[in-house]
This record gives C-alpha cells, sequence and structure tokens, in this order.
C-alpha cells in the first residue's frame, strides 16, 4: 500500500501548535506552518500547504480546520493527482472568486482575534477558561492579503478528490442540509462526500485531540 501522511493546516490566528494535541497520537500526521507576517497573502499560505503536499509520500490527506478549510480544497485543485482526500473540520470552503475569510475588522493591515464574545454558544462551550486564555494570548493576527484574498478554482478534477466533512459543533444532517441547500461552497459538486460527527465545539484539536487524532487515522 502508497504510505499517506495527513497534512493539518490551522484556521484563522492559530498556528502549526494547534495541532499539537493530535501529531503527538498520530505516526504520520504534519502540521503546516502558515506565513503570517503583515505582508503575507492567500497565495503565500497556498504555497505553504502546497509545498507540504508535494514533500509527502503517495497521496496524502489535506485536513483543514474551519477557515482553513479552503486552503485543503485549493490544494486539491492545484494537485488533484496528489492530494488522496481531502478533511473539513468545522466549516466549508468558499468558491471561486470568493473572499478567502473576511470576516471581521481589519485594523492597521491585520484581522485580530475578536475575542470569545462571537463564539459563544455551540462553537466554545467546551473551551474552558485556561484554554480561552492561552488562544487570546497566542492568536496570531490575519495579514489582509490572506483574510482579504481572492479564492481561484481552476482544475475540475478537484471534484473527483474524496471529501469528508468533520461535524463539530453541528450534525451531519445540519450539514447535509447546507450542502443541498447550496450553502457549502464547492463541497455540493464533489462526487464523493462522507460526513462523520465528532462531540466538541469547533476547535476539536484543542479539547478532543485523541477523539479527533482517531477519527483522522480511520480515515
Amino acid at each position: 500500500m502508497t504510505a499517506q501522511r495527513l497534512i493539518l493546516v490551522g484556521g484563522l490566528w492559530t498556528d502549526a501548535s494547534v495541532w499539537d494535541g493530535v501529531v503527538a497520537r498520530s505516526d504520520d500526521a504534519v502540521a503546516v506552518s502558515l506565513p503570517a507576517e503583515r505582508s503575507a497573502t492567500l497565495d503565500d499560505q497556498v504555497a505553504a500547504v502546497l509545498a507540504a503536499v508535494d514533500a509527502a509520500p503517495g497521496r496524502p490527506i489535506v485536513v483543514g480546520h474551519s477557515a482553513a478549510c479552503t486552503l485543503a480544497w485549493l490544494a486539491a485543485d492545484a494537485r488533484p493527482e496528489k492530494v488522496g482526500k481531502v478533511v473539513l473540520v468545522g466549516g466549508f470552503a468558499v468558491g471561486d472568486g470568493d473572499e478567502f475569510a473576511s470576516f471581521f475588522p481589519i485594523e492597521d493591515g491585520v484581522m485580530p482575534f475578536p475575542g470569545w464574545e462571537p463564539f459563544e454558544g455551540p462553537d466554545a462551550a467546551d473551551i474552558d477558561e485556561a484554554t480561552r486564555a492561552a488562544f487570546a494570548a497566542n492568536a496570531i493576527p490575519v495579514p489582509e492579503g490572506v483574510a482579504k484574498g481572492i479564492v481561484r478554482l481552476t482544475d475540475e478534477r478537484r471534484f473527483d478528490v474524496p471529501v469528508v466533512v468533520v461535524c463539530p459543533e453541528f450534525s451531519p444532517a445540519q450539514a447535509r442540509e447546507w450542502i443541498a441547500g447550496g450553502d457549502a461552497g464547492d463541497v455540493a459538486k464533489a462526487k464523493h462526500v462522507e460526513l462523520v460527527d465528532i462531540d466538541s465545539g469547533h476547535w476539536p484539536m484543542l479539547t478532543r485531540p485523541a477523539e479527533l487524532a482517531e477519527l483522522l487515522a480511520r480515515l
């Protein structure tokens, strides 16, 4: 069997260390360090993911969390013959021509972490105060060129790449409704989509790393 590797890509305001609990439980996972200097662009972050894909043996599984679901999907678009599977944790990929992740105000060229208030409820219900404080203290402002970068998808062979949607703060049933209703971007056009549940909030790599690592290993 051809060797595979899990390539883990974190969402907004995080670095590769957000995956430490998962990587420690996996023999074949690598977390990508995304360029985050003020001048970084979406293209720079895509290039970092593709470098990991190109360096991986076999056909790696690319795992994107939240906004980075789009980075994982961009990798499938750029390397449809190389990416073995795309795993979307807690989100979907935006479509061609859309902004990457301009969700909060840009201040002085970056999009700072807005604090926990916007995520109260199912997103952050399982995150304790110590973890919240550490996340906020270490949050990396998202460069404007990343947040406002325009997504460009060019190769329809990406729809042949199997997709797994991991459902943390939402259920597989909800995800199925969003996909059917056209609210899940490109995923609605993917030919092979699997929905799996995990009992967590939006950041299972922080709150349920063992369960997430086991789930990813099964894939």
